[in-house]
């Protein structure tokens, strides 16, 4: 009965003492004054450390979480690099040298079929290029999860890896509205765009992925930043979206081609001078496109 209102209990049931006591080390909570044991099954709300040595300080995790971005998701075990035994001495110089050597056999030994090695290289791809592109963990995630996908349906045999690691990062970009481009990611990677532009359209018809109309505003702030222009130019680029968006004009049109017009309209609007060549660098968008958008955008404010 007491285990069932442990939740309830302010005060000793025999004595009537608030002063309660828990002890984390047998499980207990006990009365401070009169000695009773109210229970002795707590259960521990603490974090899950555990010390593997005699210094308590030394909290280490119980164990490493798994990752779709790791070749064996880290469920292998790894041979640590401390050289002492389990009482904590320094191992002999013969007995180092042995366990250098477990140590290299057992990390060659984790990749032992083409498929692991295929992983293991791919996904040191996108950790290369987690910071170049300045990704999120959940968009590495999802281009790993994209990339285990295709090894599935065996769509990486005979093609390029670096190809397909672009266009799973790119998918996971798309399908997690993070604004990257085509052009972003060959120029990070130094590959054609085209490669990875054809395994995108493989991946996307093979694994029948479904993938959400990209939003020209948040392209808006890339823009601007790079471009270096101010706050009202970007709001004023906003609204001028947002019209284009209620009434249609924005679907079928490259996202942000119409994102880099309005932010050139905006600029023209609140005085700031900004020429189409320094936007069209910004953006990575032409010249002949900005002004193509510009055309059905100005039409819009006049009509307005």
């Amino acid at each position: 009965m007491l285990k069932n209102n442990l939740a309830n209990v302010v005060k000793c049931p025999v004595c009537g003492d608030k002063k309660l006591v828990t002890d984390h080390s047998t499980g207990e909570l006990f009365c401070g004054k009169c000695g009773l044991v109210i229970t002795d099954q707590i259960t521990d709300s603490g974090a899950e450390w555990r010390s593997f040595s005699s210094d308590q300080n030394d909290r280490t995790r119980v164990g490493a979480g798994t990752s779709l971005t790791i070749h064996d998701m880290g469920l292998s075990t790894i041979i640590g690099v401390a050289n002492k035994d389990a009482t904590g001495k320094p191992l002999s110089s013969s007995m180092k040298n042995s366990i250098e050597r477990l140590r290299t056999w057992d990390s060659r030994s984790q990749a032992n079929s083409s498929a692991d090695r295929n992983l293991r290289q791919a996904f040191n791809e996108m950790g290369k290029l987690k910071d170049k592109l300045a990704l999120t963990d959940t968009v590495i995630e999802k281009a790993a999860y994209i990339y285990r996908k295709a090894m599935e349906k065996k769509l990486v045999r005979g093609r390029s890896i670096q190809g397909l690691v672009g266009a799973c990062l790119y998918a996971a970009c798309r399908d997690t509205e993070t604004p990257r481009t085509l052009y972003d990611i060959a120029d990070e990677m130094n590959i054609k765009k085209k490669d990875i532009a054809r395994c995108y359209r493989l991946i996307f018809r093979e694994l029948e992925l479904k993938m959400p109309v990209v939003d020209p505003v948040k392209g808006i702030s890339r823009i601007a930043s790079v471009a270096k222009l101010s706050e009202k130019s970007k709001r004023n680029a906003v609204k001028i979206l947002n019209q284009a968006k209620d009434i249609g004009l924005v679907a079928g049109k490259d996202p942000m081609g119409v994102a880099a017009a309005s932010l050139y309209l905006a600029c023209i609007t609140t005085g700031e001078i900004k020429s189409q060549k320094e936007i069209s660098i910004a953006s990575g968008i032409t010249e002949v496109t900005i002004r193509n958008r510009c055309v059905g955008l100005r039409k819009m404010l006049n009509n307005g």
